[in-house]
């Protein structure tokens, strides 16, 4: 057997390296940072220059809605966004980065970010 397995994850944690050396965040703009386990989704707004988290929201603690043309975790997901924005709101945070953190752009990813959008942050 020759040298390390790369596994799936292995492969995300490069991509993320690679999208973490452009994107950066900072107190007027921070980074928006999603993170997609199995069960939940965890959002946070990031000031780079400082390194503190703004605001976050975890998946757990949204209540179950019904969202048209979403269910389950991608509705989760959907809500999760919406409610990140309401608090980013709260700050008077308009605009944001987007960092995916390694994860395609699709499905519950891109329902944070329609969520977001949709309560008023611009990307």
């Amino acid at each position: 057997m020759k040298g390390k397995v790369i596994t799936k994850n292995d492969r995300r944690l490069i991509r993320q390296r690679r999208i973490r050396a452009r994107v950066s965040g900072t107190a007027q703009k921070p980074r928006l940072n999603v993170y997609r386990s199995l069960r939940y989704i965890f959002t946070q707004l990031i000031d780079d220059v400082n390194g503190k988290t703004l605001v976050s929201v975890h998946s757990k603690t949204i209540k179950a809605e019904k969202v048209e043309g979403r269910k389950g975790k991608t509705a989760e997901a959907y809500l999760a966004g919406k409610a990140l924005a309401e608090k980013a709101k709260t700050l008077n945070i308009k605009s944001i980065v987007f960092d995916r953190a390694g994860f395609k752009y699709q499905g519950r990813v891109q329902a944070v970010a329609d969520g977001a959008r949709d309560s008023g942050l611009e990307f």
